[in-house]
């Protein structure tokens, strides 16, 4: 590997970290240094954004520990037999830059991932002890992210937790065999045995905290994964039973999901085209849906075509699912429980909470509703108010021309002859 300065390194490190989505940073503990103790926090203000605690934007510096890997997997850019310019920081540098760029006032944290070199612990050991200086030699308070690697022993595992917020292993591909086929080196049950670790060393810490004040804190901010979408032959059905399964089963902050890009040099086993981008949108939509809705995971499969197995790409998933079920509404906003309200499209939760407080009151109109949202005339046929009911409209065989958004027109060239 030819030697390269810091600069040089960053350029190539920080563009092979884009490839992974999983860098939020919402759900952690707060912490700042304003009693003049320490560095960083994860409140602060703000290459990657994020959101703290209260919501508000931050920055983070995502970068690869190195983008040299012993494994081949076919879907990846830094697999062993890529043709990529390799480099590599040791620890100190990563710590250096992340301490730099803090006190520049870049960024507010770090999310740090890898390509393997030498072995999986090595590797490991390696974040770790990026972890572990920033914490214990710089006192840097900000936020990080670690992700691990499912093979290293559990007890590296362990440590990324005491000084990571939030740790992720990504599960790569949603099923078994699409994982076997692109990813032969990895293994899901191995995968699946390290999340379920970090699970349990979550909820042991979290007991121990309610009995010991001085008890350590794993992970305060969870953990997390990642899928690969289109780069096998899974439908959205699949991806969505695969992601609620690991919510249940893994106590999951986040599922994220990216869209897969053709790379260089590719493997004849992975499509020539990436899938619509529209696509992973609406996966993260349906995962809204299950996260905050209330909405079980068969109810969002059921918003998928029956035949393909994909959700529309011209409308949102909870769209779908209510022309589909249309015997469900309309829904009358004055005596509705919350969760028929959430089934409504149109209203948020925020919304839904509005209704529920204000109807304690007086019955609503449907310009009190108009209120509480963008756009009213998406709920027109779905509700029922004290002075509207939709009649014939919520029948109407066209209904989905009605309520989907309009197409944008496309833009004219500027110079058109």
């Amino acid at each position: 590997m030819a030697q390269l300065d810091t600069r040089q390194k960053l350029e190539i490190l920080a563009d092979a970290a884009k490839y992974d989505a999983s860098c939020a940073s919402s759900g952690t503990a707060k912490r700042n240094s304003r009693d003049g103790k320490g560095l960083g926090s994860t409140e602060g203000m703000g290459i990657c954004h994020a959101y703290a605690p209260d919501g508000r934007c931050i920055s983070l510096l995502k970068i690869l520990l190195t983008n040299s890997c012993i494994f081949d997997c076919h879907y990846c850019i830094n697999r062993k037999s890529s043709n990529v310019r390799r480099a590599r920081f040791t620890a100190d540098e990563v710590v250096k830059l992340t301490i730099g760029f803090y006190k520049r006032n870049y960024i507010e944290g770090l999310f740090l991932s890898s390509g393997i070199i030498r072995s999986s612990n090595y590797t490991m050991e390696q974040m770790v002890e990026v972890a572990r200086s920033l914490r214990e030699d710089h006192h840097f308070r900000g936020y990080i992210h670690l992700k691990t690697i499912p093979d290293a022993d559990p007890e590296l595992v362990r440590l990324a937790g005491l000084y990571a917020d939030r740790v992720s292993i990504n599960v790569e591909l949603p099923t078994a065999g699409g994982l076997k086929r692109l990813a032969p080196e990895k293994d899901g049950a191995r995968i699946e045995g390290a999340m379920a670790d970090v699970k349990s060393s979550i909820i042991d810490t979290r007991d121990a905290a309610k009995r010991y004040k001085s008890a350590p804190r794993f992970a305060p901010a969870g953990q997390s994964t990642q899928m690969i979408v289109g780069a096998d032959a899974a439908t959205d059905r699949d991806i969505v039973s695969r992601a609620s399964t690991l919510y249940d089963r893994f106590q999951l902050r986040r599922v994220y999901y990216s869209a897969f890009s053709p790379i260089p040099d590719a493997s004849a086993v992975l499509p020539l085209q990436r899938p619509p981008l529209m696509r992973e949108h609406r996966l993260y939509q349906s995962d809204w849906l299950m996260r905050f809705y209330e909405y079980q995971p068969h109810e969002v499969v059921a918003a998928a075509d029956d035949a393909t197995g994909m959700l529309p790409l011209d409308i949102d998933p909870k769209l779908a699912w209510a022309l589909k079920f249309r015997q469900h509404f309309p829904v009358d906003i004055n005596r509705a429980p919350r969760e028929l309200l959430l089934r409504v499209p149109g209203l948020g939760v925020k919304a839904v909470n509005g209704i529920l407080a204000s109807r304690r009151w007086r019955r609503l109109r449907l310009d009190d509703v108009a209120r509480l949202t963008v756009s009213v005339a998406k709920l027109r046929p779905f509700i029922v108010t004290e002075d509207w009911r939709p009649v014939i409209l919520s029948d109407r065989a066209d209904l989905k021309t009605l309520v989907a958004p309009k197409k944008k027109k496309e833009q004219l060239e500027l110079f058109a002859a």
